[in-house]
This record gives C-alpha cells, sequence and structure tokens, in this order.
C-alpha cells in the first residue's frame, strides 16, 4: 500500500467570474462538493469561498493526479448545480486553477485563511489575488 502525504492548496473560479455563488447559493455547492468527495475517496480538510470563487485542501490521493481530483470535484459540482437547477443560468466553472503543495507547518495558516474568505475578500478582491499568485508564481522561476 503506498503512502502519500502531499495537501494542495486549490483555487478555482466561475467562467467569466461571474458572481453566482451567492450566499444562498454557496453553503449548497460546497456541501454537495464534500458529500461528493467523500464518496470519490478525496479527503477535503477544507473548502471555502466568496461569489465568484473556491478554496479547497484536500490531500492528494496516491493514485491521483492534481488535475483529475480537480475535474472529478469540478465536473460533477457543475453538472449538479445544472441538473438540480441550484442556479438560474447555466453554471460553468473556469477551465484554469491555481494549486500548490502545503507543507505541515503552514497547514494552520492555510485553513484560517480559507475559513476566513468572506473577510479577506472585504479587504481584497479575488482579482488582486490572482494576481498577486501570478506575481509569485512567475517570479519564482517557474512557468
Amino acid at each position: 500500500m503506498s503512502v502519500v502525504r502531499v495537501w494542495i492548496h486549490a483555487v478555482w473560479g466561475t467562467k467569466h467570474r461571474e458572481h453566482v455563488l451567492t450566499e444562498d447559493v454557496r453553503p449548497a455547492v460546497i456541501n454537495h462538493i464534500l458529500h461528493n468527495a467523500k464518496k470519490k475517496q478525496i479527503y477535503i480538510d477544507r473548502l471555502n469561498g466568496s461569489t465568484e470563487h473556491l478554496h479547497c485542501l484536500f490531500a492528494l490521493n496516491a493514485d491521483r493526479s492534481v488535475a483529475k481530483t480537480l475535474q472529478l470535484i469540478k465536473g460533477e459540482a457543475a453538472h449538479w448545480v445544472n441538473e438540480e437547477q441550484v442556479t438560474p443560468l447555466k453554471f460553468e466553472w473556469a477551465d484554469e486553477y491555481y494549486a500548490d503543495s502545503v507543507s505541515e507547518s503552514d497547514l494552520p495558516a492555510v485553513r484560517s485563511y480559507i475559513d476566513n474568505q468572506e473577510e479577506h475578500h472585504k479587504k481584497r478582491s479575488f482579482a488582486e489575488d490572482v494576481e498577486e499568485f501570478l506575481r509569485k508564481y512567475n517570479s519564482s522561476g517557474h512557468g
């Protein structure tokens, strides 16, 4: 049996950054994602967001890539939202996402950051966060 201890912090948004994950919609989507992930043996430690995106802290399985895990989460969630007509218009996630590994020592800070998304985005927009992520990523010599 393989043992893997890799934590991933992933962020993905709605298509065109549409503000459809309202206070009424977001809890239903989050609860559905958590339930579906458990059925697919994806351990999600934290999941939260705002009207246009979600942050997820999950443990990477030994037999799945980050891309496959996010496909399982995002694809099924969008299908469910549309099938159940949770939003008035067709719901879609943006194709792109951000994902980064998280060290064990950084878990408390990442958990706090995800738990406090509403407060965080009163001070700073999702677009500003994306720009910061990209600036850090590009300046690290990757991509």
